[in-house]
């Protein structure tokens, strides 16, 4: 695995996406896939920068691997504990104005990746998502 760690800013999204898009791009990830992680991290992370510390700043660290045919992007921060699958998904037959604000990026989030999950473990939020991108380990 391959760690970034970072200012939890939204500032800092590009240098985010930068890295992880370095990776996927080392390993011939399909675009459509690329596209789906890019999204899916943007949530996570503008989540961290926004709610994980309140009015305070810390730090979120992002790692990316590979096994088998999966790319696997984790998200971890020390801030206030916080699952994000915990809350029920909204629901989308219903018209937006009669829909409870918020929930919709986690659930594009859900419904986009193959495999999500969420840990507090030692102090710290971590939730990490798993895509298919084809190709061997590196």
């Amino acid at each position: 695995m391959k760690e970034l760690t970072t200012e939890a800013d939204i500032q800092k999204l590009d240098e985010v996406l930068d890295f992880i898009d370095g990776y996927l791009e080392q390993w011939n990830c399909p675009l459509k896939a690329l596209h789906q992680i890019n999204i899916a991290a943007e949530e996570i992370f503008v989540n961290i920068a926004h709610y994980a510390y309140g009015d305070s700043t810390g730090e979120a660290k992002i790692s990316i691997g590979k096994t088998g045919e999966f790319a696997e992007i984790t998200f971890t921060d020390s801030g206030m504990p916080y699952d994000p699958l915990a809350k029920p998904d909204p629901d989308i037959t219903l018209p937006a104005e009669e829909r409870d604000v918020g929930g919709l990026g986690i659930y594009m989030v859900k419904k986009s990746m193959d495999e999500v999950s969420y840990e507090y473990k030692d102090g710290c939020n971590v939730f990490t998502m798993r895509k298919l991108i084809g190709g061997r380990e590196n």
